[in-house]
């Protein structure tokens, strides 16, 4: 499976891929700018999108169970600190990363 000319096609067919799906959208819709479906998606799906991530990243999370999610929480706690202290997405989750990562690491709220 290691054919040079094999693994050419798959880059080619999946760079084909990935271009056409970033260019569709602004092919169909250029003239439909003010659409209400995608004012409506524009306006709430970022924070529904939000929202799945942070329920799927707690998902394992075991209330009953020492430490019961703190460290967990002190993470996302930090992220939302952070993020309305700044602003900033990339400072918000790092900072938060790095919090709940220094936690596992160090055994902090074990």
């Amino acid at each position: 499976m290691s054919d040079p000319l094999y693994l050419s096609a798959v880059i080619l067919a999946m760079t084909g891929a990935t271009f056409l799906t970033r260019l569709l959208p602004f092919l169909l819709f250029r003239n439909r700018a003010e659409h209400p479906l995608l004012n409506y998606l524009g306006r709430y799906l970022p924070a529904a999108i939000m929202t799945i991530l942070v329920l799927y990243s707690l998902q394992g999370v075991d209330l009953f169970v020492p430490p019961f999610g703190a460290r967990e929480l002190v993470g996302a706690l930090v992220t939302l600190a952070l993020h309305r202290w700044r602003a900033n997405p990339l400072l918000s989750i790092f900072g938060g990363t790095a919090c709940y990562m220094a936690m596992i690491q160090t055994g902090t709220l074990a």
